[in-house]
């Protein structure tokens, strides 16, 4: 029996999905770059751009334009053209955190990388300007954020890049390996795999199986894990409290990726860490307290601490199950591929409203308590480009070579 996801009906409805998810995302054009939407779609009043929605967005319309979706590859040129204008810093160089004000003048890591994704995505799409874009950001970010004694990104500096706050961080880290992994697949430049290769072997073939298949995602200045870091603050949307389920599964997805794109040079522990870190995720996070959906976050012994579902973290579970369905032909992962779009489907996914329910309650209702509002499609957009196009370093290169 064929896969579900190469079935011609599944194929069929990623398509209708992608263009629906796209449709949507046209409401947040500002100005200045690409708004916060809120649950009706609509930009968020008083909330000035950031640079991560906004360089997420660019990627998402570069991505919709390689889908040959109609108004994506103006769309696409109007977040090159806030990347390179508003968003960017002229005095200093580097990018804003956002447009607020001085509030928003700090450095971030997180944030550059998915410039470098962007401008990536926009090369491989033939947006004009992207390779000027695309070599800036690599050069800031190579020398404001990369540490070559430690083979990782450090996090955030302030505006002038002469304060380097003393907190390390693996979210900053994992979008910097897909990033670095976009810009490779861009410009065919090697190096770039392999600086995404010494963050992926610390984190999932180090630091993971250290930690019982869990990934510490805080770290001290010297790459320490804090596993009591933000226990306070256990609904942090950036730094939460123990391990993220959903970020298992996309450290797994990059993994299996990066390995495809490594091809014979890929260590060959990337699919087996890959498979453990799925493995301890589904174990820890699906339906363990009495509905169906992924706990956000979960203690060091695997115990729901937030219980809210995030919809990124079913779109990467998804994302994860198809490229490890790919990379094995197991196919428990098509299995539970189609157990999660049946989860998106039935509750996830807005039919009415549009997009996806960015977070809902233990009991699947929809929900505000870390993320209000529906503020971009970049995860939903490719939970259903992945498992369309073969595996490659990143989706765009895969959907250049479907």
């Amino acid at each position: 029996m064929s896969a579900v996801r190469h079935r011609p009906d599944h194929q069929t409805w990623l398509r209708s999905e992608r263009i629906r998810l796209l449709d949507f995302a046209r409401a947040s054009v500002d100005p200045r770059g690409f708004a916060w939407l809120d649950r009706e779609g609509r930009p968020e009043p008083g909330r000035a751009p950031a640079l991560w929605i906004t360089s997420r967005m660019t990627h998402s319309f570069a991505l919709g334009a390689l889908a040959d979706v109609s108004g994506c590859e103006a769309l696409a040129d109007h977040g090159l053209a806030a990347l390179t204008g508003p968003m960017h810093d002229p005095v200093i160089g580097g990018w804003f955190t956002s447009l607020e004000g001085p509030s928003g003048w700090s450095k971030s890591a997180y944030a550059h990388a998915f410039v470098i994704l962007a401008a990536s995505s926009c090369v491989m799409a033939g947006r004009p300007g992207a390779e000027g874009l695309l070599d800036e950001a690599l050069t800031v970010f190579t020398d404001r954020f990369w540490d070559d004694d430690a083979g990782m990104v450090v996090d955030e500096w302030d505006r002038d890049f002469t304060t380097l706050d003393p907190y390390r961080g693996l979210n900053a880290n994992m979008h910097a390996v897909e990033a670095l992994a976009a810009a490779a697949d861009a410009l065919g430049d090697g190096r770039l795999r392999d600086m995404a290769l010494r963050i992926v072997t610390r984190t999932v073939h180090h630091l993971a199986p250290a930690h019982h298949g869990r990934i510490p995602e805080h770290l001290d200045l010297e790459w320490r894990p804090l596993l009591d870091y933000n226990r306070g603050a256990p609904r942090h949307p950036f730094r939460p409290f123990g391990s993220t389920i959903g970020h298992s599964f996309e450290w797994a997805r990059l993994t299996v990726q990066l390995g495809a794109s490594l091809g014979a040079a890929a260590p060959d522990w990337v699919v087996p860490d890959a498979a453990a870190l799925f493995s301890t995720a589904l174990a820890d996070g699906w339906a363990v307290d009495g509905a169906e959906g992924f706990v956000y976050t979960v203690d060091w012994d695997g115990r729901p601490v937030v219980r809210e579902r995030m919809h990124w973290v079913a779109a990467e579970a998804i994302a994860a199950a198809a490229a490890l369905h790919e990379a094995t032909e197991d196919d428990a992962y098509d299995a539970w591929y189609a157990t999660w779009w049946d989860h998106v489907v039935a509750d996830v996914r807005d039919p009415e409203g549009g997009s996806w329910w960015h977070e809902l309650s233990p009991t699947n209702q929809p929900s505000a308590t870390t993320w209000p509002g529906k503020p971009d499609v970049y995860h939903a957009l490719q939970a259903t480009l992945i498992p369309f196009a073969p595996l490659a370093g990143s989706v765009a290169a895969g959907m250049l070579r479907d």
